[in-house]
């Protein structure tokens, strides 16, 4: 293998040890694995990429900053180039699976994994805090939910006072939040199974988060974990190491499992959060007013006002699922000392992400929504329950996770489904068992840039005013689709090209289609 080394690796714990003279293979080229080239190479390692692709951009900039690319096939053998330069370590990008070749290489050269998240939480005191000491980390996980409750608890904090800042999953990466010449007080990071899997595995890598959650368990991901034991083992390490406070779901006991399994620091309690009247310890809802009975001295016998459900309503947040998430980020900011009149400020301010139960229109009764992130069936399980009437447009890539249970819990509120992607057939079967009195339409079309079209036009053959129009494809998108972005993108651009030739249709002038408002007549 390579050269001697500087440092031990269970050593290599700060940004200021000593990493010149380490051999670092980086697996992928996103833009998770480009940060991690350019930290390492800013380190001092000497570091080569191998990814079966990369973009351009990405390619030449690993030139510009001096580190090797190797472009190589997932199902391609041990490269020898790989060999010659022996690398000490291997930092590997999300979605890498476990057996994936280049990684069983390493398990049988002892050569150690990490992922992106260990590297970072090695060099977070990049940048220190005024006091001099490294940012804290904020974990959050779960099957959904994730990214609106680490925007909304980043959002908490720095109405709070706090300089802090989402990162991780949620599309920033990590390092590069960490090499923020600005510094923060706090990170809240967003990590995936994936990313999760690879935490807490080596000495001196062992995350210690000041806060962390697991929002929610359902199936997902099952294909690239193997099981669904696995896929929760690898949910549970967010709460590993924990320090002050383990958030977990009262509706899911799954998550209150993974806390009592976990191994935390002395004198981290556990606090649960449910839209019921919480007990102490916990945060809910009291008539209508969401409070806390867990970061007061009091608890036993009063409670904090954190907002209210009409406040909620005001800021997009009313559904049930989304008032889970603001109370599950409301107990991670008030672990970290926000005051409650600052959560509710912050959420008075606060508005949700695009394609997230987003309204594209309103038009002849009919509302078209744009839930496209909702990759998984227990996401769309939450947005088909906040209507009552819905032509539903479902598929993609089901990763794996059987749908008939969904189709059969949602059956007696759907008017139509239309089914799009390359997992039609399971769709298919799930309709003809459990809602044969659906109507079913299926868009044959492959084409990224017709597909939309199709499931738009189908969709409004059968809507009713009444109905809403749901694109909630409890599936990944990426047979079709760049990402879930683009598929709500193209969706909602769909929306409003159909409503434009439906007008010239009606011998209407067209105009521009705002959520409430339809065509102008």
């Amino acid at each position: 293998m390579g050269g001697p080394l500087s440092a031990p690796l269970a050593e290599l714990t700060s940004w200021r040890a000593d990493w010149s003279g380490l051999r670092v293979a980086v697996l992928g080229l996103g833009v998770t694995g480009f940060s991690v080239a350019d930290t390492l190479v800013e380190l001092g390692a000497d570091v080569l990429v191998v990814a079966a692709r990369g973009s351009e951009e990405h390619r030449e900039l690993l030139s510009v900053i001096g580190a090797g690319f190797l472009q190589h096939a997932d199902d391609a053998g041990v490269p020898e180039e790989l060999l010659t330069f022996g690398p000490d370590l291997v930092v590997v990008s999300p979605g890498y699976h476990p057996d994936h070749p280049l990684l069983m290489w390493a398990a049988d050269a002892d050569i150690p994994v990490w992922g992106d998240i260990e590297l970072a939480w090695r060099v977070r005191d990049k940048v220190l805090r005024p006091d001099g000491t490294p940012m804290e980390w904020i974990l959050v996980t779960g099957t959904n939910g994730k990214t609106t409750t680490t925007q909304l608890t980043a959002h908490m904090l720095v109405e709070g006072g706090l300089r802090a800042a989402p990162a991780g999953n949620i599309g920033i990466p990590v390092l590069d939040a960490v090499r923020d010449p600005a510094g923060f007080d706090v990170l809240v990071v967003e990590l995936s199974s994936y990313q999760l899997h690879w935490s807490h595995r080596n000495a001196g890598g062992e995350l210690a988060p000041l806060a962390s959650v697991c929002l929610n368990i359902a199936d997902d991901h099952l294909d690239w974990h193997g099981s669904r034991e696995a896929y929760v083992a690898a949910k549970g390490r967010v709460y590993e190491n924990t320090r002050i406070a383990c958030v977990y779901n009262l509706a899911d006991d799954a998550t209150m499992h993974l806390v009592e399994d976990a191994e935390v620091q002395e004198g981290c309690r556990a606090i649960g959060f449910g839209v019921g009247v919480p007990s102490p310890s916990a945060l809910g809802v009291i008539e209508g007013i969401l409070v806390d009975r867990a970061f007061l001295d009091d608890r036993r016998n009063s409670a904090l006002e954190l907002t209210t459900l009409e406040e909620l309503a005001a800021a997009g947040l009313a559904a049930p699922h989304s008032v889970q998430n603001v109370l599950a980020a409301s107990a991670l900011a008030r672990a970290a000392g926000v005051e409650p009149d600052r959560i509710r400020s912050a959420i008075a301010g606060f508005r949700m992400d695009a394609h997230r139960t987003e309204v594209v229109a309103v038009a002849s009764g009919v509302v078209w929504m744009d839930d496209s992130k909702a990759t998984n069936a227990h996401a769309a399980d939450a947005s088909l329950r906040a209507a009552e009437s819905v032509v539903w447009i479902a598929g993609g890539l089901l990763k794996g996770v059987d749908p008939a249970p969904l189709v059969e819990r949602h059956a007696s509120r759907l008017r139509a489904a239309v089914l799009i992607g390359v997992d039609r057939d399971a769709l298919r079967a799930a309709f003809q068992r459990h809602a044969p009195h659906v109507r079913v339409l299926e868009v044959e079309q492959s084409e990224t840039g017709d597909v939309m079209s199709a499931a738009v036009s189908a969709a409004a053959s059968v809507a009713l005013p009444g109905d809403v129009v749901l694109l909630a494809p409890a599936a990944a998108s990426m047979d079709q689709f760049t990402d879930y972005a683009d598929r709500g993108r193209r969706f909602a651009e769909a929306v409003r090209r159909h409503l434009g030739e439906a007008a010239h249709d009606d011998d209407q002038t067209p105009g521009p289609t705002a959520p409430g408002s339809g065509p102008r007549a």
